[in-house]
């Protein structure tokens, strides 16, 4: 609950249920502070859709170091930010 509030705090743009957990998943990963100043954040409330969804695969260090867990994560969450809905 504490990442959705922190998500609806942070995003100012209307996001897709799809964004908004995607959102959610990386904000619960990396923390509300480093979610809330990020330039994934900035660059939606910018309007800027497509520039947040690259900013996922920036968050795949730990200690500096690149972890294939955390990069497979950051894919499957920019995949379903990328995700569009079929009505």
């Amino acid at each position: 609950a504490w990442a959705e509030d922190c998500v609806n705090r942070a995003v100012t743009a209307l996001l897709s249920q799809q964004e908004f957990d995607a959102c959610v998943s990386l904000c619960f990963n990396i923390g509300c502070k480093a979610f809330s100043g990020s330039t994934l954040v900035k660059l939606l409330n910018t309007g800027d859709y497509d520039g947040a969804s690259v900013q996922f695969s920036r968050w795949d260090k730990q200690k500096g170091q690149v972890l294939a867990g955390l990069t497979r994560r950051r894919a499957e969450e920019a995949r379903l930010f990328e995700k569009t809905e079929i009505t």
